[in-house]
């Protein structure tokens, strides 16, 4: 039976930053469901304060859909489309950078559902709650305080983190375009920037969702590196790959590397699609 790939965005993101890889995906023969995680897609809050001219003063205070959303919600959330695209055969489940605590999540409860993991630059944290990785050496590259330049309101307030995306002050740009997609025109990461959404949830998990030997480590999982990821930097990348290797050294990672930076290969989706389209051929059910 042909898989179905389930697609898993990252923060600030939705379902529709996948449209160009789904595309991909059905020219080549492949079936895909992209996943607006709780608060996200058309659940998402856009403020009036957020359309130009901005209110700056209103969007700092502004309430957002997303606060009080949790790690548990986006798993149960997921879950249940596992569960409904099941129903059709084989499941990938793929994930791209924050999207991969949910899914790694989803694995730890219901490895049922789950015929391969693929992490994209994608977060799995193993020995480490992902908080704790940002004062890893492998993030000392990453300048946190440029992106935090177009942070809006106390998340503390608020519940929830805001970042206005649609901020014109060119340092912010700058930063943002270095993160994300330095390898990109200005007008690609203009129109992939206006795609993000302000708010993102705040609940990153702790350690009791970092991967389960017992039930994440059952699943064959594939780790895309992205080789000139600023965001998600190759080491850091690595380092993942090493500490689940470890933990199961049994069913380790089946490592492929794509060329670009965070979001070049949702941009230019064609590389990945192919890459995508391999591993559904040697996708078996799950017994």
């Amino acid at each position: 039976m042909q898989p179905t790939f389930v697609l898993v965005h990252g923060a600030f993101a939705n379902s529709f930053s996948f449209a160009p890889l789904q595309a991909e995906l059905g020219l080549l023969g492949h079936r895909s469901v992209a996943v607006d995680l709780p608060g996200h897609g058309f659940g998402a809050t856009y403020s009036r304060a957020y359309q130009a001219p901005q209110d700056l003063e209103a969007l700092a205070t502004a309430p957002g859909s997303i606060r009080g959303v949790t790690l548990a919600d986006n798993t149960a959330h997921l879950i249940g489309v596992l569960e409904r695209a099941g129903a059709h055969g084989p499941v990938i489940l793929v994930a791209h950078s924050r999207g991969g605590i949910t899914v790694t999540a989803a694995a730890n409860a219901r490895p049922d559902l789950v015929d391969r993991l693929v992490y994209v630059a994608a977060w799995c944290p193993v020995a480490l709650d992902v908080g704790d990785y940002y004062a890893e050496p492998e993030m000392a590259s990453v300048d946190a305080a440029s992106l935090g330049r177009a942070t809006a309101g106390n998340p503390a307030e608020l519940g929830l983190l805001r970042v206005n995306f649609r901020t014109a002050e060119p340092s912010a740009l700058a930063a943002f375009k270095a993160a994300f997609l330095a390898d990109g025109t200005d007008e690609e990461f203009l129109a992939l920037l206006n795609t993000f959404q302000p708010d993102e949830n705040l609940d990153v998990g702790t350690s009791a969702d970092r991967a389960q030997a017992a039930t994440w480590g059952r699943v064959p999982r594939t780790y895309v590196r992205l080789a000139d990821d600023a965001s998600m930097p190759p080491a850091l990348q690595d380092r993942l790959i090493r500490e689940g290797d470890a933990l199961t050294p049994e069913n380790p990672y089946d490592v492929r590397t794509l060329p670009g930076s965070h979001l070049k290969w949702l941009v230019d989706p064609a590389p990945a699609a192919r890459l995508l389209g391999g591993l559904a051929q040697s996708t078996a059910p799950s017994a």
